[in-house]
């Protein structure tokens, strides 16, 4: 009689919500090289120490012939973002001021900058090798002031996009012989959404065609008055290039955070915000980060978003190890096992195990954090307002011409109620872009556009995101928008959305059917039954219907990305070379 064949166990795996490719070849009892395979076939590209989702490693665990079960959810920590304790107010001490320099291109922000670092940190550290890291620290009378080296109002609403608010003051780069600018205006209003104070230095003082008393009336038109006018904001006069004016704009940087009286605890596991981050070839990943409270440590482990680590080595700006760094000091540090997003936050854990428990939980969480952190849309802030939940209303406005912008702005502001303030946080003229965006991402913004457009990466952003943008071409519409908002008897709104876009290359008329574009499409696809309007230098000349689809001699429903097909529309023939064909469909936003 034959010996019964022992059949093997098919092996049962408690996956978490997020799993490293490692810890699963472990819990698979098998070599990661399976695993990445896998992976890639699936098409993820993961290497060794990523982290995947719960869904994609219970597929590949399948795969490869395990049974596999959700494990328990480790239980999150009560706080996440880094907060002042309440009752550790007496054990805190003064910090430097943590500052970002903001304005328009052009206008010497980075040469300030190099003029500052010159005269403050090459005069200390002689012989030291300076490196860039995203933020640094001078000293002025034996204080210190850290600067955020970031790429402008953009990157600084980005962080706050992200939940961090990294920033206590804000210098206002301002050129004497150019003036207030289109982006000076948006660094303005950024920075007052932030409830951030500024300082304003008027630059390059030294040329020959310079006006300061020019800039100032020009700031005080938008709102800014500095203090020789009997307003409240500091002017500074300076010279990047010549290195004038800089000892008296850090006294006054040291004044203003003085009058804030900031503060923090070092006596306690750190806390703080990712400034920036990447992947060095030859170290990993690295990430400059500001401590905000606590005292970070070499040979801590940190948590950092939805990654972890433990702080092997630490660097301040100047290149120089640091063994530790206290509140409002920036340091690159070495041993994340992934690289962190600008904006994330980070805190000590007690231990290695800790730390991975609480990265798993916050990558697990990633999606409906993200989604609990997306702006709000109009509806939704309607039904906040009813219930008594929202106090303001927050804009952003967009015109096609400077005229539109006052009126506009004053009839919507007159909306105001005794218990909704209407705010426009930004006004301005053009496309909306994704500067616009963030912005109204961090200040849970609703954009107003009257008779303009969406920029294809703002469009993109917003999606996201889920920022709500309102396009109009009857101010009438545009303030009985706001006005059903404010009253709860919003309309449900339909969107436009995009679903491709095709250049036309060449143009041929055949007889009856009039006009028709020889097309590229670039991106997405072009549909038959898709509404299309025609751009022309980025603005819309015509909006209407599909006539003919055609792939050489043949009808056909869709052209997808990288082919070619003849386009003909209802009732339009003044196609011309360069113009772009933009498909997209109507939708009732949910």
């Amino acid at each position: 009689m034959p010996s019964a064949v022992k059949r093997r166990e098919t092996p049962v795996v408690e996956l978490p919500a997020s799993i490293t490719v490692k810890e699963l070849s472990e819990k698979l009892g098998m070599g990661p090289h399976p695993i990445i395979k896998e992976l890639v076939t699936s098409g993820v590209m993961a290497t060794i120490n990523q982290t995947i989702d719960y869904e994609t490693a219970a597929s590949v665990a399948r795969k490869l012939g395990a049974e596999v079960k959700e494990a328990p959810v480790v239980p999150a920590p009560a706080e996440e973002a880094p907060a002042p304790v309440a009752e550790e107010t007496g054990k805190q001490v003064h910090r430097p001021p943590v500052v970002t320099i903001m304005g328009h291109v052009d206008h010497g922000k980075t040469s300030l900058l190099d003029a500052i670092r010159e005269t403050n940190v090459a005069a200390r550290e002689a012989g030291g090798i300076t490196q860039h890291i995203g933020a640094y620290q001078v000293e002025v009378h034996g204080r210190k002031i850290t600067f955020l080296d970031t790429p402008g109002h953009e990157a600084f609403t980005a962080m706050r996009a992200r939940g961090a608010q990294a920033t206590d003051l804000a210098i206002l780069v301002v050129a004497a012989d150019d003036g207030v600018q289109p982006q000076t205006l948006e660094a303005i209003d950024h920075a007052r959404a932030a409830k951030v104070p500024m300082i304003v230095a008027i630059n390059k003082v030294d040329k020959a065609d310079a006006q300061p008393d020019r800039v100032k009336q020009q700031l005080a038109d938008a709102g800014l008055v500095v203090e020789e006018w009997g307003g409240e904001v500091v002017s500074v006069p300076v010279s990047a290039r010549r290195k004038q004016g800089i000892e008296r704009l850090l006294e006054m940087i040291l004044l203003v955070a003085e009058m804030q009286e900031l503060k923090a605890n070092p006596n306690r596991p750190a806390q703080g915000v990712v400034i920036e981050a990447k992947l060095d070839k030859t170290r990993g990943p690295l990430a400059t980060m500001l401590v905000q409270s606590g005292t970070l440590k070499q040979g801590d482990n940190v948590v950092v978003g939805s990654t972890h680590g433990k702080v092997r080595a630490m660097f301040s700006d100047s290149g120089k190890h640091l063994k530790k760094a206290e509140p409002a000091t920036p340091v690159e540090i070495l041993g994340l096992v992934d690289v962190p997003q600008a904006g994330d936050t980070f805190r000590v854990a007690p231990d290695e195990k800790t730390a991975r428990a609480w990265a798993q939980e916050a990558a697990g969480r990633g999606l409906a954090e993200a989604a609990a952190g997306r702006a709000a849309s109009l509806e939704d802030i309607a039904t906040q307002i009813q219930a008594g939940e929202v106090k303001d209303l927050n804009l952003i406005l967009k015109t096609d011409v400077q005229g539109s912008v006052q009126p506009i702005k004053e009839s919507l502001e007159r909306l105001s109620t005794d218990e909704v303030k209407v705010r426009t946080l930004h006004s301005g003229t053009g496309n909306v872009t994704e500067s616009d965006v963030l912005l109204a991402q961090a200040s849970n913004a609703i954009i107003v556009g009257f008779n303009v457009r969406v920029e294809p990466g703002a469009s993109r952003v917003a999606e996201a995101s889920s920022v709500d943008i309102r396009l109009y071409d009857v101010i009438y519409n545009v303030v009985e928008d706001i006005q059903k908002a404010l009253t709860g008897m919003l309309e449900p709104k339909y969107v436009d959305v995009v679903e491709g876009h095709a250049e036309v290359r060449q143009t041929f008329k055949v007889g009856k059917a009039g006009t028709i574009a020889g097309c590229m499409v670039l991106d997405g696809r072009i549909s038959r039954t898709s509404s299309v309007r025609v751009l022309r230098q980025g603005s819309p000349v015509f909006e209407g219907k599909i006539a003919s689809l055609r792939r050489f001699k043949d009808d056909v429903r869709e052209v997808a990305a990288g082919y070619e097909c003849g386009l003909g529309l209802e009732g339009f023939n003044d196609f011309q070379v360069g113009d772009v064909v933009e498909s997209y469909r109507r939708e009732r936003a949910s």
